[in-house]
Order: C-alpha cells, then structure tokens, then sequence
C-alpha cells in the first residue's frame, strides 16, 4: 500500500538497555504483529552503539576517513533538555514520561518515543519474536485513518473475526484517528489477560469488540522451495536469531539454487540481525556506515558468505530500516537485483537514554548511509525493476535470466 507502512502493534525495536549491545535503526511504530501488543517501531531503533556497533566496526579495516560524512538536518531532541524535564515532572509528583514525551514532539524528533519501564521491559520479549497482544496489524493511511493491515492467524483478533481493512476508531474509548501508530499500538499493549475494547468499521458498519490480550509468537524467517531451484526466504522482522536463520537458510538450498531474499513489510529490528543476513550473500565487506551524534562508524559482513547464486531482493513501502539497510547493501554491491517499489526511507539512528523516573527515552543521534553513500532516509530505495503486483513472477523471470528455473 502506498501510505506509510503497515505495523505490527508489537513494537519491535531492537534495543536492550540491559546488554546495551544491541545497535539498531528502527522505525517507532512497531511490528504490529502482534498489535495489540505494542508499536513496533520498537522494532528498529538503534540500541547501544557502544557494544555491538563498536564491535562491528572494529573488526573492519576501512580508513574511517573513507566514511561518507552524514546529513545533518535531522531533527533530533536535546538529551539533557528530556531528561530535566522527566525530572522536574517526578519531583512534582507528575508523570516523568508524559514530561519527557512533549520536550521530544516539540523538537521535532519524528522517531522519538518515551516508554516507561514497563514497556521497554516489553522489549526483550519483542526482539525474540514474542509479545503480548491481540493480534494485529495496523497502519496509518494518507488520510490519518488507523486500518487493520492483516490479522494473525489464531489470535484473540482472528477469532473475533476481525479482518484485513477494518477501520479502527478507538481503543478503550480513546479516538485513535490522527495518532502515530506507536501510539495506537501502545494502547493495545498490555499484560496477558488483560480486556482490550477495540471500536473499529467495517463497510459502514460499527463494530465493538472486546478482545484478551495473549502472548503471541510469530517465527521471523520462513523458507520454501519453488520449482525450478528457487529458494523463497521470508524475513518478517530482524529479531534475535534471524539473521542466522538466513545464513542457515542460504547453507541448507540444493546446490545452483537462485534465492529471493523476500524483505517485503519488514519493519526492521537489530542491525546486528541485518548485518549477519547480509553476510549471508557477502564475503566481508562493508554493509553500512552510520553516525552517532556526528562519531562515523561502519558496519561490516562477515566473510565467507554465498557470493554466487543469482540472488534478488523483493520489497515494497513496508521495507523499512534494517531491511533497508540489508537491500541498500546487496544493491550497492551489487550482489542483488532489487524488485517491487519503493521502500519506506527510515534511515535514522535510535538510541536508548535513561530518565530519572526510570522511564526510557529512544532519540535520534544521527543517520546511516549504503556502501555508495547513499541516505536513505526520507527517500528510501527505488528498485532496480518496478514491480506492484506479480512481483515474484517478476522475480523468477529475473533469476530465469540468470540461469535458475525452467
């Protein structure tokens, strides 16, 4: 769909302020998923460059001079100006978060998001593919409506019926037209067993339900087999352990197999996810660059990754952040032929910033950029063959061309 992408209401971002390893570029709305359980946008957001980011530089040999110096309108918001005021809220007996939460819309910062302890304790759980919900996915469309993108299968949504183009209204009375879908998403979020009233349309008419929120679990990579040698690899988000679920992938296809590395409505996740998928299809090299508050770092492939089997990348408006960064890579390197349309262009950096009150805030401190340079953020990557519908026809034809198939 052409609007802004679809999320899982289980906010994905990748961040865990306890390990403070993880380094990713997330979209705040989340992996919708799990919908009722958070926004996703959790799901790609940068967590402590400090370990894991480091890491992956280190281990390169590129001159950081090399590194392309990265834009600097971003919007961001100021540290210390948030935490004072979570501060200064705490100390009147007032909400730290709610505080914090208007310094960060104020300044601009469209990535930004406060979460209190229990939601970013909630993180953990997202980033392995779990989370608390109701079971759907949502997405905000041009005319800032909150649709219903898709339903999983035998949640508490599902067997309430609820489907694929339902219009949410509000959620337990709070009208949800015109908010951020992380934030919608955070409405639907709570513990398990918990009732959720959900106010939704559907052709004209109302309908009212009132859902459990259940734990949910959904796999992030999916494998099958086309005829003609073709191995389809579906990567639903970057959690833990799926980029080693693709290079697993990658190992286990007969030889002189061509792959579709399928990133179409992935949200994002942890960059150290993304970066072993990408190692995937690359002998080493660069994967990415990317700034933290003006520092240059890189991103670097493992070696020893399948660099010779016909390989396309498929993705769409829903291909954000991490997934971006894995298909700017191939496509930079040439390593893999892009199909579909235009992704989504969240090319911005996320870290986690302690509150006083203990809450949590995820600012922007900078920007990433592709093997050649490029920003994606805002405009996000053209595919090298447009292609709406039909697009693994395209696909194959395109791998056909390369010696796979029939």
């Amino acid at each position: 769909m052409l609007g802004l992408p679809s999320i899982p209401a289980f906010c994905l971002r990748p961040r865990d302020l306890r390990r403070g390893a993880a380094l990713t570029l997330a979209f705040v709305a989340a992996v919708g998923a799990a919908a009722g359980t958070g926004c996703w946008d959790r799901a790609d957001a940068v967590g402590a460059a400090g370990a894991a980011g480091g890491a992956l530089a280190a281990a390169g040999t590129q001159n950081p001079a090399a590194v392309p110096e990265a834009p600097r309108d971003t919007a961001t918001a100021d540290r210390e100006a948030v935490a004072r005021a979570a501060a200064e809220a705490a100390a009147e007996g007032k909400s730290g978060k709610k505080a914090a939460q208007e310094v960060v819309s104020r300044s601009g910062d469209r990535w930004g998001m406060v979460y209190d302890q229990g939601e970013y304790a909630a993180f953990t759980d997202d980033l392995d593919g779990r989370w608390t919900g109701v079971g759907l996915w949502i997405e905000s469309r041009r005319d800032d409506r909150i649709a219903v993108e898709r339903v999983q299968p035998g949640s508490p949504a599902a067997r309430s019926g609820l489907r694929a183009g339902d219009r949410l209204l509000s959620v337990d009375g709070r009208p949800v037209t015109g908010l951020r879908v992380c934030d919608v998403v955070a409405l639907l979020r709570g513990g398990a067993g918990t009732p959720v009233v959900l106010h939704l349309t559907r052709d004209g008419a109302d309908l009212t339900e009132t859902l459990r929120r259940e734990q949910l679990h959904t796999e992030p990579v999916t494998v099958r087999e086309l005829p003609g040698g073709i191995t389809v690899i579906k990567v639903a988000s970057f959690s833990r352990g799926s980029g080693e679920q693709v290079r697993a992938a990658v190992r286990a296809a007969p030889p002189g197999a061509g792959f579709m590395l399928d990133l179409r409505g992935n949200p994002g996740g942890l960059v150290t996810e993304a970066v072993t998928a990408a190692s995937a299809f690359l002998d080493g090299g660069l994967v990415a660059t990317y700034d933290v508050r003006g520092a240059q770092r890189a991103l670097y492939a493992s070696p020893g990754g399948d660099t010779a089997s016909p390989l396309v990348a498929l993705v769409d408006g829903g291909t954000m952040s991490a997934a971006e960064l894995v298909t700017g890579a191939l496509q930079d390197r040439g390593r893999a032929v892009a199909v579909g349309t235009r992704t989504f262009g969240k090319g911005s950096v996320q870290m986690p910033t302690p509150l006083p009150d203990g809450s949590v805030a995820e600012l922007t401190v900078g920007t990433y950029r592709t093997p050649a340079g490029r920003s994606l953020d805002g405009s996000g990557i053209t595919p090298d063959l447009a292609a709406g519908d039909g697009v693994e026809e395209r696909a194959r034809t395109v791998l056909g061309g390369l010696g796979v198939g029939p």
